[in-house]
């Protein structure tokens, strides 16, 4: 009824190839995370929050083993929309922190998450 197979099948069970290297999902979340702190770094170092981006630095060079790139130019004109990127990007940070159990990034991505939160609460305050 069915032909039968006559040549090896593509996938493998058990061991995987060895001409590439393989990444434990624990290595590919650090990744994840290092990737969404360097981002929330590059908008923290926009707004001119130096103690929070020397904060998020330490997370980003101890997640990669190496110090991030950092923004010299530090211009704010739209301060509101700056605040409400980062407040995002810190909780995608809390998200892949907390499925990785990194209790220290995720506290840290919370803190900010917290401070801009307050930040653009102040902004809408003090609009008309």
């Amino acid at each position: 009824m069915y032909e039968p197979i006559r040549t090896k099948s593509v996938h493998r069970m058990g061991g995987g190839r060895a001409d590439y290297p393989h990444r434990s999902r624990g290595e590919e979340l650090d990744i994840q995370l290092a990737g969404h702190l360097a981002a929330l770094l590059a908008v923290t170092d926009e707004l001119g929050l130096d103690d929070a981006a020397r904060q998020i630095a330490a997370q980003v060079a101890r997640l990669r083993g190496t110090e991030p790139a950092r923004r010299a130019d530090r211009t704010a004109d739209e301060t509101a929309a700056l605040h409400q990127r980062a407040h995002d990007l810190a909780a995608r940070a809390l998200l892949v922190a907390a499925s990785r159990a990194d209790t220290t990034a995720a506290i840290l991505a919370a803190e900010r998450m917290d401070a801009h939160s307050a930040a653009l609460r102040l902004a809408g305050a003090g609009a008309p």
